[in-house]
């Protein structure tokens, strides 16, 4: 129990100071470091006295790499989230995405060169791959609906997007 009350009397002696030093390493936010400071006493003073790991001889620095790596470790779960969060409003909102008229010209002739494979496909290939990729029906019930395996199915709606992307992949693309 007096290992524990030590920790803690070291935690409260230099707690300011741990909170100056994680303020920059929090991108200068007090209130994440003040945040951090804490968890850092969680993890430096355990909740089962009986489980305690013994503290390296210098206690003082062992809690200031505590507190550095749970900075650390805050900090690139923040730039995670805000990179999660800003490719899900791309990909919530079409209309954030704006097109050059360059890049919409070549979405359109994408679209000719799509349209024109499927035309020009065997119907049970084209069938596989719309009923695959529009309706989106398993293999199986592909495969039921044109009287085929799932298997053969499986293989009809590749063997459409193979075709499909050698013809956008074509030598019309530049490198």
């Amino acid at each position: 129990m007096q290992h524990d009350h030590d920790r803690l009397k070291l935690y409260l002696t230099h707690r300011s100071a741990l909170v100056d030093y994680a303020t920059p390493l929090a991108g200068g936010s007090r209130a994440q470091a003040e945040d951090i400071v804490q968890e850092a006493y969680f993890r430096f003073v355990p909740r089962d006295p009986d489980s305690a790991a013994p503290i390296a001889e210098k206690p003082l620095p062992y809690l200031y790499r505590i507190v550095r790596n749970l900075a650390f470790d805050w900090m690139r779960r923040g730039a995670a989230e805000t990179r999660r969060d800003s490719s899900h409003a791309v990909l919530s909102d079409p209309a954030r995405v704006q097109s050059s008229p360059e890049e919409e010209l070549q979405h359109r002739e994408d679209l000719r060169i799509v349209a024109a494979v499927l035309a020009d496909l065997p119907l049970p290939m084209r069938q596989a791959f719309e009923l695959q990729r529009f309706g989106g029906l398993s293999f199986q019930q592909i495969g039921a609906r044109l009287g085929v395996s799932s298997a053969t199915a499986h293989r009809l709606a590749q063997a459409a997007l193979v075709e499909i992307m050698r013809r956008l992949q074509g030598p019309r693309r530049k490198p």
